[in-house]
């Protein structure tokens, strides 16, 4: 999928009978690098196995690109209902924060900001935009 070949991706991933959290994260992977963040969101929607921090990361990122009310009502229930052993990954929390911000929820945010206990440039730079 780093070319485009979409339909070849989906095809190939319908084939698979028992997809893991490692399959979904690929399609949902090529379809963030292609910018079908609402395929994304679709695929993360249907997904029928334990999500993990990069899933997240993933989603968040697609719904702080859409900003459209599908995007923020999905991205806020997400972040409310974030696993615990996902609040410690930065990438996670980074993701969250650059989404939160898009939306303009600054409390939000600041909560989120709060959590990340080691701050990088990603997450000053989240907070300053």
């Amino acid at each position: 999928m780093k070319f485009g070949n979409i339909q070849n991706a989906e095809r190939v991933f319908k084939l698979i009978p028992q997809k893991s959290v490692i399959t979904y994260g690929a399609m949902m992977k090529g379809y963030v690098d292609n910018e079908m963040f609402e395929k994304a969101l679709d695929l993360f929607e249907h997904m029928n196995v334990v999500k993990n921090d990069v899933m997240y990361t993933m989603v968040f990122n697609a719904c702080g690109k859409l900003g459209n009310d599908r995007a923020i009502k999905i991205g806020n229930k997400l972040f409310d209902e974030l696993p615990d052993n996902c609040k410690s990954s930065t990438a996670t929390l980074n993701s969250a924060l650059h989404m939160l911000m898009k939306f303009g929820n600054i409390q939000k945010a600041e909560r989120v900001f709060k959590l990340i206990p080691q701050k990088s440039v990603i997450t000053y730079g989240a907070m300053m935009k």
